[in-house]
């Protein structure tokens, strides 16, 4: 077997429905698996499992074990040749895993692979490629050197900015909402440690894969949706978890000064606070007008009697989606995009072509009942059953 997509579950019920969806359309044409573990969900996510997808594997956890072990447990069931470790609040598109795999087994010395992610509002998240957060990195994300020099090797190394987000190329550290690599070498590495309950078990797993002189690399040519706000809500907790957590990391792998030791606690702490206080956004006021990419005009109707607003239905053009400029200039619009007839990749394409307009985005998932997005990387999304 090829390929098997490990996808840790934990209260996101349709937002894993939809990359379920995704992620089946994506290995089509390979040999693979998905493997979905959930840490006991207190919604009904794995009924919903059982339900749609009888035939994909699921591992029902008896308690949140956390992200290394839920993951761990999961691998330890896994056939694949390489594994893809994936969040279950992203999309993927239907050649992501063909272009990844093809790019992979062309490399030496392989350690793991990430690719572009965006945010349901189509903009690039930084934290795609990173570098070693080590004393020094943490001050220059601290004080926003990185974007006062982002061409400075001095102070451009926590997002990795030797590399545009176009540009594949080594980077240090990659994020765990998606991470291919060989099973063997998970194996070797012995997995995430489970000593981290979250937050710096990416971090770790891409450090100690360079510590084997094995080789990360940041991958452009596919682009996956993170919808990033969906899988953790911000608040006390994970602030205490993300200071305890990050300062796990070095403590681990790093010697201790006075030096680094205010900055690490200095740094977890203020990385957790923003992360709070970015959770909490004010309330967005509904859009003005919809526009509905679909060929499906009962489902335009179907939408116009759940939202009570007029719907503009509109379809491709020589296989693109095109939007006019007088909607697309327009306040408050929100474009529906139906993936039974857009397909996941050309629908993440507009995302990511129509960011940081007057535009919202929700998609409807395959043969699905609900349209779904997220119209910040900090907020939990929005789901709407039709």
């Amino acid at each position: 077997m090829q390929l098997s997509v490990i996808i840790l579950n934990y209260n996101v019920r349709y937002f894993l429905e939809q990359c379920v969806l995704s992620v089946e359309k994506a290995i089509q044409h390979l040999e693979a698996e998905i493997i979905v573990i959930d840490n006991n969900s207190s919604d009904d996510s794995c009924a919903m499992m059982k339900q749609r997808f009888p035939n994909i594997k699921l591992i029902e956890n008896k308690e949140n074990a956390g992200f290394p072990k839920g993951n761990n447990i999961a691998v330890r069931e896994a056939q694949g040749e390489y594994l893809c470790i994936l969040n279950p609040d992203t999309v993927v598109s239907e050649d992501t895993f063909e272009k990844v795999l093809a790019f992979a087994q062309k490399q030496t010395d392989l350690g793991i692979v990430g690719c572009k992610l965006i945010d349901g509002t189509g903009n690039f998240l930084p934290e795609s490629k990173r570098g070693i957060p080590t004393p020094w990195v943490a001050f220059t994300k601290i004080f926003g050197l990185y974007k006062w020099f982002p061409k400075s090797t001095l102070f451009n190394q926590y997002y990795a900015q030797h590399l545009g987000k176009n540009q594949t190329g080594k980077v240090d550290i990659l994020v765990g909402a998606f991470m291919v690599l060989k099973r063997k070498l998970y194996t070797e590495l012995g997995g995430f440690d489970e000593n981290c309950f979250m937050y710096a078990d990416d971090i770790d797993l891409s450090y100690r894969a360079l510590l084997l002189q094995k080789h990360n690399y940041y991958f452009p040519e596919t682009t996956v949706i993170h919808y990033k706000g969906e899988s953790t809500v911000k608040d006390a907790t994970y602030m205490k978890h993300f200071r305890e957590f990050m300062n796990f990391f070095y403590q681990k792998h790093f010697k201790r000064s006075v030096f680094f030791n205010v900055m690490a606690r200095f740094g977890a702490f203020y990385f957790s606070l923003v992360k709070v206080f970015q959770g909490k956004s004010k309330p967005q006021k509904a859009p003005e007008q919809y526009v509905l990419v679909s060929d499906n005009e009962l489902l335009r109707e179907k939408t116009v009697t759940r939202l009570q607003k007029s719907v503009e239905r509109t379809t491709m053009e020589n296989g693109k989606i095109v939007i006019s400029q007088t909607i697309s200039k327009a306040q408050k619009t929100e474009v529906i995009l139906d993936t039974n007839y857009t397909g996941f990749k050309r629908a993440i394409a507009f995302l990511e072509e129509n960011k940081n307009k007057s535009l919202t985005f929700k998609m409807l998932p395959v043969e699905s009942d609900f349209i779904i997005g997220s119209n910040s990387s900090n907020d939990r999304g929005e789901v709407i059953k039709l």
